[in-house]
């Protein structure tokens, strides 16, 4: 019996060894496997070894759950698109590895950190501000190159030379913002709500402000809130229609925005809503009437009537069923531009990520790149992008040029 046993032991061993190695427990698979990471990357060549020896390793860092998702999902999903079309291309080949921050700067550094240990050497991301202001910190320290599609305070560029933006910045925003409303509304009467913690919001606020008052247009309110009072603007909205506000200028996300927009409605205030690139998203907001967002007006660098964009626009409602927001936009074009950039420095897939760090930076002072997000966009020596915004309205649901 005792033999018996024994040789039946010896069977089941084997056989659990044979089952291990065929699950992949040797892990020789380069190119599907993520250290550490939450998630898998996309890999080209349908995941083979010979084509992970050949692709660039890039990252993606975004709000891929949480408040914030509309915003992350849509950026990795347009930078899929542009990574599958690179591909398609043959030359240079790109490895995709999307990490999810939840908009919290703590996850967005440990989604760096995996990134890191996986191997990656360039990143498209962090998608909002307070994640990239944490990770430009820990890239500059590693040298690892950095283009965010879409956090725009200009404190995520400073005090680094590795992170630079696709969108325009808080800055551009307010005076753009100011400007579009002095040129275009006579006898405005302009109420301001906004977050006072928050970099982006302050940020844009701030330029506002000062371009408003040189184009003598007329502020009659100010309204603050923080993260902790995010969800009741009954005193603010009460406060901007008291002040007779016939514009309410709004630079923050789409999820406070979309509750003053539901306040504002239920005591018939229906004055012009003007948000900033914070808001695209709102109209596919989970649990919000979009109706309440109609005639809204907004600053972005794209818009899905834009007739350039078809192709982009076609692509991605048939990968994700449904229209592609700003960000999304925002996610293809840092693609492209990583893209250009690689090939304008001569970078090769087996350089480290600090020698590809110091030619894409040098390289991004001599680009001008064609996107669906501007024309001849250049980028400062600080990393800032030189492009202009465009006015939208929401019409019918969707976005569309004035």
């Amino acid at each position: 019996m005792k033999k018996i046993a024994k040789i039946l032991a010896l069977v089941l061993c084997f056989a659990m060894i044979a089952a291990f190695a065929a699950c992949g427990g040797n892990n020789t698979d380069t190119t599907t496997a993520a250290p550490d990471a939450s998630q898998t990357p996309t890999d080209v060549a349908e995941g083979t070894d010979t084509a992970a020896q050949g692709a660039f390793k890039i990252g993606f860092i975004g709000p891929l759950t949480g408040g914030a998702a509309i915003y992350g999902n849509a950026a990795k999903n347009g930078a899929q698109i542009a990574v599958e079309e690179i591909n398609a291309k043959g030359g240079i080949q790109l490895a995709f590895n999307p990490q999810d921050d939840a908009h919290d700067a703590e996850q967005s550094v440990n989604a760096y950190n995996n990134l890191v240990d996986w191997g990656m050497q360039a990143l498209v991301g962090p998608v909002t501000t307070q994640p990239a202001i944490s990770v430009s910190a820990k890239a500059n320290e590693d040298r690892v190159f950095c283009l965010t599609p879409s956090a725009s305070s200009t404190d995520v560029i400073d005090d680094n030379d590795v992170m630079f933006q696709v969108c325009f910045t808080d800055p551009n925003q307010g005076t753009g913002s100011a400007d579009y409303i002095a040129e275009n509304y006579a006898d405005a009467k302009v109420a301001v709500i906004y977050r006072n913690d928050d970099a982006y919001s302050q940020g844009i606020h701030d330029t506002f402000v000062a371009e408003a008052a040189a184009k003598n247009v007329e502020i009659v309110y100010e309204g603050t809130f923080t993260d902790a009072t995010s969800t009741d603007f009954s005193v603010q909205v009460t406060a901007a229609q008291a002040a007779e506000a016939n514009i309410v200028f709004l630079p923050i996300y789409y999820q406070p925005a979309s509750v003053i927009l539901k306040q504002a409605a239920d005591i018939d205030y229906a004055p012009v809503f003007f948000g900033v690139d914070g808001m695209d998203g709102i109209l596919t907001m989970d649990g919000f009437d979009a109706s309440l967002a109609e005639g809204v007006m907004l600053l972005t660098p794209f818009s899905a009537d834009d007739p350039k964009a078809a192709d982009f626009v076609a692509a991605y409602q048939d990968a994700y069923k449904e229209i592609p927001n700003q960000f999304a936009a925002d996610g293809y074009d840092a693609v492209y531009i990583i893209y250009e950039a690689l090939t304008a420095a001569g970078c090769t897939a087996d350089m480290s990520a600090e020698d590809i760090c110091a030619k894409l930076t040098a390289a991004m002072a001599t680009l001008s790149v064609d996107g669906l997000t501007g024309d001849g966009m250049t980028w400062d020596e600080n990393g800032a992008v030189s492009k202009a915004p465009m006015a939208v309205v929401i019409k019918d649901g969707v976005y569309v040029t004035p």
